[in-house]
């Protein structure tokens, strides 16, 4: 499979983006715990170059634990202040502000020996679309702050959300970058869900999908469906269709309508808790 979705609304987002750095101190990232290096746009690191940062571990209920805690490792090595949160449920969510007030405490002494005094830290949320930003922005303000939706590209424009006296956020919409240089991690977007699923072939992603959890997670399908896992991404799919009815006219196996039982169960977390992604050991340390 090949990706590539860079619509004309991104270009347009990225330089309002470059535009607002200079209004901010400090740049929250959302990033999928499934797949934090993945759903880390490479772009916001040239942008946000002299700010401080904090990444949020999101949707950290749908990933594998230890393999989240070596990320968490992983990214702090690298000089980021990070936490998790469950933007949908609310847990962590409290911890943001005080990461927050953390990662910016020179520029807060530096405020105070000029006399400023209980100027509030404003702060860009980013993320690539799908990775609940717009979920996390409502849980932390407290009320219904921006539009929020299940697909790609929802949140549109700009818009200042106060959330305490101490903190005001930009809202971003969802960017991706233009090229993927690595296919694979095009293929861990669109497993997400933060590809738009019209160019998508499903078959194709259920079958990669399928490949990676029985070479990392085998036990998970036989688990969730009630089948025997095979060595063949195929069968296995095919085993699963059988298992749910799912025929076309004339009796034969549905494989696109099994294909996407396994992607909704994978993205709503009824398959277990996985990770896509593995940062190397040896860089946590």
């Amino acid at each position: 499979m090949h990706f590539q979705w860079y619509p004309g609304h991104m270009t347009k987002a990225k330089r309002m983006m470059q535009e607002d750095m200079k209004l901010i101190d400090v740049v929250i990232e959302l990033v999928d715990a499934r797949i934090p290096l993945s759903s880390k746009n490479p772009d916001i690191d040239e942008m946000a170059k002299n700010k401080s940062r904090v990444i949020l571990l999101n949707k950290y209920d749908l990933a594998d634990e230890k393999h989240t805690e070596n990320w968490k490792a992983y990214f702090e090595s690298k000089g980021y202040y990070v936490t998790l949160v469950n933007s949908k449920n609310g847990n962590g969510v409290r911890k943001v502000n005080d990461v927050v007030q953390n990662a910016c405490k020179e520029k807060i002494e530096r405020d105070r020996k000029r006399g400023i005094l209980n100027r509030p830290l404003r702060a860009m949320v980013v993320g690539i679309p799908n990775v609940g930003k717009s979920t996390f922005i409502n849980s932390i303000a407290g009320k219904a702050a921006t539009k929020t939706g299940n697909k790609p590209g929802v949140t549109k424009g700009k818009q200042w959300i106060k959330i305490n006296k101490t903190i005001e956020l930009l809202d971003t919409p969802g960017i991706l970058w233009p090229k993927f240089e690595d296919q694979a991690v095009g293929l861990k977007l669109a497993f997400i869900g933060s590809i738009r699923e019209e160019i998508l072939n499903i078959y194709e992603l259920s079958i990669e999908l399928i490949n990676f959890l029985l070479n990392n997670y085998n036990g998970y399908l036989a688990g969730r469906y009630g089948i025997e896992e095979n060595d063949s991404a195929i069968e296995t799919l095919s085993r699963i269709a059988e298992k749910r009815a799912c025929r076309i006219k004339g009796g034969e196996l549905d494989l696109n309508k099994a294909a996407g039982f396994v992607m909704d169960d994978f993205r709503n977390g009824r398959l277990g808790n996985i990770t896509l992604e593995f940062p190397e050991i040896s860089e946590t340390n």
